[in-house]
């Protein structure tokens, strides 16, 4: 489908749902309500579509591009997001997350990050992302113990790649290394280094990482 009629589509599902209605009856009275049903099928989910997914069937576009002011826009026009179906919602509050951590708005970002989860991410890996987040908020905040806990959580749930285990394990190392608790900290950078990680700005923490492991007693 053309992208310019999809997004029309998308944003006039109410309109246009009434136009099928309307069409359903005149089909009904003129020609005959065999056929009239059809129209008005597709109002009802229609009618469903736009309050049970919203725009958010559009938003992997705005994604892929990197267009998060996009993005940000789109989720603006979700009116009502609590009657989004229940993975949709929860993808609504985990994009609203990252939105809210890209401007460093933390007490959002937590606040969107757990309507998430209670909505029930569905995704592998997700919940364990969502968690991550949760950890390195926390850590923001100088919350050591809450970070420690979450972060711990998200490699229990499983992260989505070897990526974002390292970053895990990276934290926790840091986090270990504050407590002076050496011998865990060595434990979690060995884990952290054998994740392999490819992401450059991870391979970077690594190496400052190993200076400071190098040094330590024990």
């Amino acid at each position: 489908m053309n992208s310019k009629l999809r997004h029309f589509i998308v944003f006039n599902r109410l309109p246009i749902a009434l136009l099928l209605i309307a069409l359903g009856f005149l089909l009904g009275f003129k020609v005959t309500w065999w056929i009239a049903w059809i129209p008005m099928l597709v109002a009802v989910l229609m009618i469903v579509a736009h309050f049970m997914i919203g725009p958010m069937s559009l938003i992997q576009t705005y994604i892929e591009t990197g267009d998060m002011d996009g993005a940000a826009n789109l989720l603006g026009k979700v009116k009502y997001p609590n009657l989004l179906y229940k993975p949709v919602r929860s993808s609504y509050h985990m994009l609203q997350a990252n939105l809210h951590t890209m401007g460093d708005d933390l007490e959002k970002a937590e606040s969107s990050l757990r309507k998430s989860l209670e909505s029930g991410i569905t995704e592998k890996g997700f919940e364990g992302t969502a968690y991550l987040q949760l950890g390195a908020i926390a850590q923001k905040k100088g919350n050591t113990k809450e970070a420690y806990e979450n972060i711990r959580k998200a490699i229990q749930l499983g992260l989505p790649d070897k990526d974002n285990e390292a970053s895990a394990y990276l934290q926790l190392s840091a986090i270990s290394m504050q407590r002076r608790d050496f011998r865990a900290s060595k434990q979690y950078f060995a884990k952290a280094k054998a994740c392999k990680a490819t992401n450059e700005q991870i391979v970077e923490q690594i190496k400052e990482m190993q200076k400071y492991i190098a040094r330590m007693p024990g």
